[in-house]
């Protein structure tokens, strides 16, 4: 690439996007967005304000009524301020990921965040990862990626995830929330999951993560 410019890398729940996303920026020296962790601070949100997480208008007036901020700082991962409160360690709590989905499938939730992405994205230099980054929120980011794996294989990622973190869920659990989740990223009507048109997919299930991103890298250069 001649130029800076935001690369996008999309996928679904455990296909290594985000641990593939933050090397690449690291070794392009791009900032990195999972912006995922934009939906799970207006989910965090949403129930500690005690919005249920399906209604759409309620959630939408909340987050007109608050500021959502993203903070970068050297190679940590981004911050995410709401109302210049740092509420990063709360993103990953187990209420938080079972909701985030409901609440990140509301079209005037997306627009709003959809918005504040492409604002960040202007500025060039960021690998952005999410489920919709190349089919709407970049749709002309010269690099696009779609991750994927199977069902199983990622089901095994998310559960050592969790049980890393001393999440006390069967595999058959974690196996089926996977399921769920899947079902309401691909069907929701706004921002549904599936890769552009022009997107590079790559399988992960047998690949180690730097031989991904050195694929990656590879493209890149010859871009």
């Amino acid at each position: 690439m001649d130029r800076v410019t935001p690369i996008a890398v999309d996928g679904p729940v455990a296909s290594g996007k985000t641990a593939v996303g933050r090397l690449l920026s690291r070794k392009l020296g791009y900032c990195f967005l999972d912006t995922g962790i934009m939906y799970r601070a207006l989910t965090w949100l949403a129930l500690e304000r005690g919005v249920d997480p399906e209604d759409a208008h309620g959630l939408v007036k909340m987050a007109k009524g608050h500021e959502l901020g993203v903070v970068f700082g050297g190679d940590e991962d981004a911050r995410i301020l709401v109302d210049d409160q740092d509420i990063t360690p709360n993103l990953w709590r187990r209420e938080v990921d079972r909701a985030v989905s409901l609440v990140s499938r509301v079209a005037g939730v997306r627009e709003l965040l959809v918005d504040h992405q492409r604002s960040i994205a202007a500025e060039g230099a960021v690998v952005m990862v999410g489920r919709d980054v190349g089919t709407v929120v970049l749709p002309d980011a010269p690099l696009k990626l779609f991750l994927i794996a199977s069902r199983e294989e990622r089901a095994r990622r998310r559960y050592e995830e969790l049980r890393i973190a001393g999440e006390g869920l069967s595999y058959e659990q974690v196996l089926s929330d996977l399921e769920r989740r899947d079902r309401l990223d691909t069907q929701r009507e706004a921002g549904p999951l599936r890769p552009a048109t022009d997107a590079c997919v790559m399988a992960t299930d047998d690949m180690r993560l730097d031989e991904v991103v050195e694929q990656v890298l590879a493209k890149v250069r010859r871009d």
